[in-house]
């Protein structure tokens, strides 16, 4: 996978590396994304087994940080001793963030009431821990919206989050920078049948975009329907470049300077490679 391009680096800022779906070959997954030209990925949790699994793969490898967080589809199932237990992961030394934390009313797989409460929750663990968040959003906008504004008001840190694999309009996208939060592009940019997302990208500042690949998930064209994996952040760049009408350097550039700024990766900068 390696080639002239990987002189390039570039910042995966949400996968999910502890998947089972790495299991037979995570370590040479791991090595494709360095010969790729990644110098960082941010590894998001999504329970308390993952989020340990998670930090448990960064304190083993130079380059990866871990996020921890419960995800809104196992929003029912963070009890306040399983929130203790959270935030105690969270004090590790490699952990970044909170997330990936939110609401998803496309599956519901938890109760709404349960993920507004967790969600709710979460954002004041981030905040007793000056951390930034992670944002799930999906079918739930006016509502991650709100509670984001409400909580952004109380917290002083500049950089509050990110929006991941975002979903919303241009307007929405708008307020949440204002709010001080980035927007993250991962692979449906590179889809065909996107339609929100070039305006998006066309009309966001640079210094607010991150980009992903939410690894194994959403698989950029023209691999779609494989499993995806952090090597491939480098088509949602060479999308973004495209849409902009910018080299590909410059967006990779300003999205892993961005990705360092949010997660305080500068803090780290002897374990980024």
């Amino acid at each position: 996978m390696a080639d002239e391009k990987t002189c390039i680096s570039y910042i995966d800022s949400h996968a999910h590396l502890d998947s089972r779906q790495f299991d037979a070959d995570r370590e040479r997954v791991i090595q494709r994304a360095w010969a790729a030209g990644l110098t960082a990925i941010i590894n998001a949790g999504i329970d308390l087994r993952s989020s340990a699994a998670g930090i448990e793969l960064a304190e083993r490898h130079q380059g990866i940080f871990a996020s921890v967080g419960f995800h809104p589809h196992d929003a029912k199932s963070l009890t306040a001793s399983a929130l203790a237990e959270m935030e105690s992961l969270a004090r590790s030394p490699k952990v970044v963030a909170i997330g990936e934390i939110g609401l998803d009313y496309y599956r519901n797989l938890s109760p709404k009431p349960a993920q507004r409460t967790a969600f709710r929750a979460q954002l004041g663990m981030a905040a007793r821990l000056d951390k930034p968040v992670i944002v799930h959003d999906r079918d739930a906008h006016g509502e991650i919206m709100a509670i984001l504004e409400e909580w952004a008001s109380t917290v002083p840190r500049a950089a509050k989050g990110v929006l991941h694999c975002f979903s919303g309009d241009l307007a929405m996208a708008v307020k949440a920078v204002e709010m001080g939060f980035y927007i993250s592009i991962a692979g449906p940019i590179t889809y065909g049948n996107a339609r929100q997302l070039p305006e998006i990208v066309k009309s966001l500042p640079l210094d607010r975009m991150l980009i992903e690949t939410d690894c194994p998930y959403l698989m950029p064209h023209p691999h779609r329907g494989k499993r995806n994996e952090p090597a491939y952040v480098r088509l949602v760049a060479e999308a973004v470049a495209r849409c902009r009408g910018i080299p590909e350097a410059e967006v990779a550039r300003f999205t892993s300077a961005n990705t360092r700024t949010l997660f305080r990766l500068y803090d780290h900068s002897e374990d980024v490679l």
